[in-house]
């Protein structure tokens, strides 16, 4: 079961259960929210699983602004919260801040590195997973013209369109790959009305396939994508169940196993650098009954042949935050 925190109105608070246990885990949502289908729902998923197979519980909050990150986190720590996970890299500034302050407590951080003793820093390869959809993008197009529309723009979303790029360029070197962002503050993760009209110019443009890495924004891209037939591809989440047969498929980023290793190593996990990629399954593609109509044999074979090049390091995708290129689109 889960004991859920409310943001208090005033100085914006966070109250915590007075029923909480000490060394519950907690975890702290990203801008956009806990059933945003994609990144934040993703995270949730992992730790309800934990929940259910355990029967613990934990604690939650969901953002209502920037102010309350580090203020969340100290909250928390005080609280005997501990592990203490972060669904995403814009609470790197304030860990760096708070960490030190709580050296018994134990903290998670998705899509960031912050260096202390008492983090664990998990990041993903999601140029791997992206580089998969990427290919199955170009089979799946007709007009040899997809798209990709990411919500804040910031290198680690400009890493997905360079790895879509990349796969789409492998199996068609003539494809034409449109890119769009959102916007360049965080409300780009939570505006589908503007992940609509972006669909909408690039199908104008001849998109007949197009990938959303955008949070919440994603979710007025994918129905856009269904009423305007054409194909669609999501993010983080399984979400080819939102649109059955217009999802082409989603690009599996598995923040919930992240969650879920967290929650059950406990307080005083093991901290460090880790990387979540193909080669340990925390990047894929989904294939399920919601989409394998609108994917052949051929192209499965095809996909799976160029993931085990790339784990054997035969394929080499190249990563965008690396050095902020990308030989396959121009940003």
């Amino acid at each position: 079961m889960t004991l859920t925190t409310k943001l208090l109105s005033g100085a914006a608070a966070l109250a915590l259960s007075a029923t909480a246990v000490a060394a519950e885990p907690a975890i702290i949502f990203d801008l956009g929210g806990k059933f945003d289908k994609s990144f934040n729902e993703a995270a949730f998923g992992g730790a309800t699983r934990w929940a259910e197979e355990t029967g613990g519980s934990f604690r939650e909050v969901e953002l209502q602004n920037e102010a309350q990150r580090e203020q969340a986190l100290r909250r928390f720590a005080e609280a005997g919260s501990n592990p203490i996970v972060m669904a995403g890299f814009a609470f790197g500034g304030a860990l760096g801040d708070v960490a030190g302050d709580y050296p018994d407590t134990s903290f998670v951080i998705i899509d960031m590195v912050v260096d202390a003793p008492n983090v664990r820093s998990v990041v993903f390869n999601e140029h791997e997973g992206s580089y998969l959809v990427g290919m199955l993008a170009a089979m799946a197009s007709e007009s040899d013209t997809v798209g990709f529309i990411g919500g804040m723009d910031i290198p680690l979303i400009r890493k997905f369109a360079c790895g879509y790029a990349q796969g789409v360029k492998a199996v068609s070197p003539d494809a034409t790959v449109i890119a769009n962002m959102t916007g360049t503050t965080p409300s780009a993760w939570n505006d589908p009305v503007k992940g609509s009209e972006l669909t909408l110019a690039q199908i104008s443009q001849g998109a007949d396939v197009v990938y959303a890495a955008a949070g919440g924004t994603g979710v007025g891209v994918l129905q856009t994508a269904a009423d305007e037939e054409i194909l669609s591809v999501g993010v983080d989440s399984n979400q080819n169940y939102l649109h059955p047969g217009k999802v082409l498929t989603s690009m599996l980023k598995r923040v919930d196993n992240a969650v879920f290793s967290a929650f059950s190593d406990g307080p005083g996990l093991s901290t460090g650098f880790n990387i979540m990629g193909l080669n340990n399954d925390g990047v894929g593609y989904a294939v399920d009954e919601f989409n394998s109509d609108l994917i052949s044999a051929e192209m499965t074979a095809s996909v799976e042949a160029a993931k085990a090049a790339i784990i054997a390091g035969e394929t080499m995708v190249h990563d965008y935050t690396s050095d902020e290129t990308c030989p396959a689109l121009t940003f």
